[in-house]
């Protein structure tokens, strides 16, 4: 018996998704400052196998990880590598503190096994969370830590490199790789970003400044990932990886969350967002596979999107990625998943 999703979880469900989720933070934080802590958060994990995996010039230790959005402002990481993830991307981070969209914003759809949710960027900004990661960097756990660079939501469009360099540059020295989210529904214009004159200069400021950080810290570029909406079609689809391969962007993320509402039958279904979970599966997988056929496998593709089994990661990996993300089966199936489905595979 699952005692989380039988016990735990229907206790959860009675109380605000966005408290449960700062409650389990503050928890996380408390853990992994501690010996106890730890140990305890490694029983819930339980023994797993090395996994490695070599992608980007990092070493991950196994394919599972954690999508942006869990972990904001990088205050658990530490915390969250006892659990076991192989990778864990925090963020989206902005240049300044951003309070994001008024709140409630996050709802669960439980007959759909599926989240939506409005959030706008919440976040701590770069600077603090910097200071978190370098803490980080220096006791670092065998685990890869990515983040998600965003823009301010009130920069114009036409500015958003300037917010996105800046939080690469924030970030440069404890960072293993960047994904750059321009594709959240959650944020005024934001998925604009995916169209071929935005995005192809983006990409370019954002390579340059990625290089000349490179420069300045004497090591060699980061890994820089494009992050992609599922809601495209595939001529908009087909623009965004034509850029990726002349610009030699490193990878893409597949997906983040859909508009999409087909068959759901949750009451909180038309609550505005993004919707993630077990509905946003089959989205995912058939951009995974698009991209795959389209770039003869020539793109690294990190899968994020309704992954709550063992099946749903080798959909997966079959389709093409090399690395899959959870989170909002981490709600739904509780923190002891991650050790399972690397156990499983």
């Amino acid at each position: 018996m699952n005692i989380y999703r039988g016990l735990v979880f229907p206790v959860l469900q009675r109380f605000d998704a966005e408290v449960v989720h700062d409650r389990t933070i503050q928890l996380l934080e408390l853990a992994q400052r501690a010996s106890i802590g730890r140990r305890v958060l490694r029983s819930i994990r339980g023994t797993i196998p090395k996994r490695p995996i070599n992608l980007f010039n990092l070493r991950f230790a196994n394919e599972i990880g954690l999508a942006a959005g869990f972990d904001k402002d990088g205050r658990v990481v530490g915390g969250l590598a006892s659990l076991g993830f192989g990778h864990i991307e925090i963020g989206t981070l902005t240049p300044k503190p951003q309070r994001g969209n008024s709140q409630p914003r996050i709802f669960r759809l439980i007959e759909d096994k599926a989240i939506v949710n409005r959030m706008g960027f919440p976040n701590c900004g770069v600077a603090e969370a910097a200071y978190r990661l370098r803490l980080i960097s220096k006791s670092r756990q065998d685990c890869i830590i990515g983040v998600s660079l965003g823009k301010q939501k009130e920069t114009p469009l036409d500015e958003a490199w300037r917010d996105y360099s800046l939080v690469m540059a924030g970030v440069f020295d404890s960072a293993d790789y960047f994904t750059v989210n321009i594709s959240s529904p959650n944020t005024p214009g934001l998925r604009e970003l995916q169209g071929r004159w935005y995005l192809n200069s983006l990409l370019h400021e954002l390579s340059t400044a990625n290089k000349e950080l490179a420069v300045k810290y004497e090591t060699r570029p980061k890994p820089l990932l494009v992050k992609i909406a599922p809601d495209l079609d595939w001529q908009e689809l087909d623009s965004i990886l034509e850029l990726v391969l002349d610009l030699s962007i490193d990878g893409i993320v597949a997906t983040n969350t859909t508009l999409k509402r087909q068959g759901l039958l949750s009451s909180r279904a038309r609550e505005v967002g993004g919707l993630s979970g077990k509905p946003l599966r089959r989205y995912s997988t058939a951009i995974i596979k698009y991209i795959r056929a389209r770039t003869q496998g020539r793109v690294p593709i990190v899968a994020a999107g309704g992954v709550f089994t063992v099946d749903d990661v080798l959909e997966k990996l079959d389709a093409g990625a090399s690395l899959v993300q959870i989170y909002t089966s981490l709600i739904y199936e509780g923190p002891g998943i991650v050790g399972r489905l690397v156990r499983e595979l």
